[in-house]
């Protein structure tokens, strides 16, 4: 299966027919919810799942395509299921197409490039009626559908492996939680408790010259979850903990930044006065584990924010420094295992998806007329 020599083999000289979607599926839209009663039955939006119901739209094996909003999402949904106004659902000829075959098919299809263009991402039925797809052998029915059922075997063969790895990298984070926040857990007797003021410098920083969104040796970290943008120089040397100062939605989080970078305005810096007395990556580890210990100090009215005077009076357990040192060690283990990707499950599963979108692409490019000619 390393070229299109696996494709002929598998037609074995049948044609492949391009037929528009809607001689195969028609094109059904979505209904409100909100009257409905609750129930079991999943509520599909354009960003998935949005709640259950007692009742369902449609039953059986279908395609889910969104018709505005976040317009790549693509689902496969066999069971019974009721879908709002904002993703469409195909009501699918299972004489001429398998339906995981079209789910697969349009995976293959970039949405984007079919949005309409009026603002918000949106696609049309009449857009979507007039997609092409591909149909083996569509004058034996029979070895129409055993053909596409090869294929969709063969890329639930990689997505079932993606899916088996994910639920696998859900179980690590979760023991990962679980021994993080045993570790950091301390009887009073076995730690000395520190004002975090006394022991950690706690600083704020500024605004650089410019902000840039191309890829620099420097990240701009300032308030939020994820870095900010990057920046021409640093401000702040690695081996620090960062925390937003104000903002929406980043207040108790906890960064660790590993090398130089620049800190913004609406972000705190923490570190170790005595890095003898002090690890940091303890210190964010304790954090992370602790988060609602920042969120107490959260300032509402406005812009949410921590102040400094109220950060620096949180006391914190502090441990030996060779008690501190395993901790770390023990908890930068499974860090990368959960996070990192370059080693660890994220790698695999980003490996993984990488294969079935190289054996997706594959198996379904099947040439067009004009291409033959």
């Amino acid at each position: 299966m390393s070229d299109l020599g696996f494709l002929e083999k598998l037609l074995d000289g049948a044609a492949v027919e391009w037929l528009p979607l809607e001689k195969v599926a028609k094109i059904k839209h979505g209904k409100d919810w909100k009257k409905l009663d609750e129930g079991d039955v999943p509520v599909y939006g354009s960003g998935g799942i949005m709640g259950y119901v007692d009742t369902f739209s449609h039953d059986r094996p279908t395609v889910l395509i969104p018709r505005k909003g976040s317009i790549t999402n693509i689902f496969y949904v066999e069971e019974p299921f009721w879908n709002v106004d904002t993703i469409y659902y195909t009501d699918i000829d299972t004489g001429q197409v398998v339906p995981k075959y079209l789910y697969h098919f349009i995976k293959t299809i970039d949405l984007m490039a079919l949005d309409t263009g009026s603002g918000r991402p949106s696609l049309t039925q009449a857009i979507l009626n007039r997609l092409e797809i591909p149909v083996p052998c569509p004058e034996d029915p029979e070895k129409s559908l055993a053909i596409q059922a090869e294929i969709v075997r063969i890329l639930d063969s990689f997505t079932e492996l993606t899916a088996e790895l994910t639920a696998e990298l859900k179980a690590r984070k979760q023991q990962y939680n679980h021994y993080r926040d045993q570790l950091l857990s301390f009887e009073d007797d076995d730690v000395e408790w520190k004002i975090l003021g006394d022991i950690t410098e706690i600083k704020t920083g500024q605004k650089p010259s410019e902000i840039l969104d191309r890829t620099t040796e420097f990240d701009y970290i300032n308030a939020g979850t994820t870095r900010s943008g990057y920046a021409a120089a640093s401000n702040c040397d690695g081996d620090t903990v960062t925390t937003p100062s104000r903002g929406q939605g980043g207040i108790g989080f906890v960064g660790y930044q590993r090398d130089p970078f620049w800190l913004g305005p609406l972000c705190y810096k923490l570190q170790a006065l005595d890095k003898s007395f002090l690890i940091n990556k303890y210190l964010y580890y304790f954090f992370q584990s602790k988060a609602a210990l920042l969120l107490s100090l959260k300032k509402e009215g406005g812009v949410p924010a921590v102040n400094k005077s109220d950060l620096s009076k949180l006391e914190i357990p502090v441990p030996s420094f060779e008690e501190q040192t395993r901790i770390v060690a023990i908890l930068d283990k499974f860090d990368t295992l959960t996070t990192s990707l370059s080693e660890g499950l994220p790698r695999e599963i980003k490996l993984r998806q990488q294969q079935y979108e190289y054996y997706r692409d594959l198996l379904l490019s099947f040439p067009k007329p004009e291409e033959v000619a």
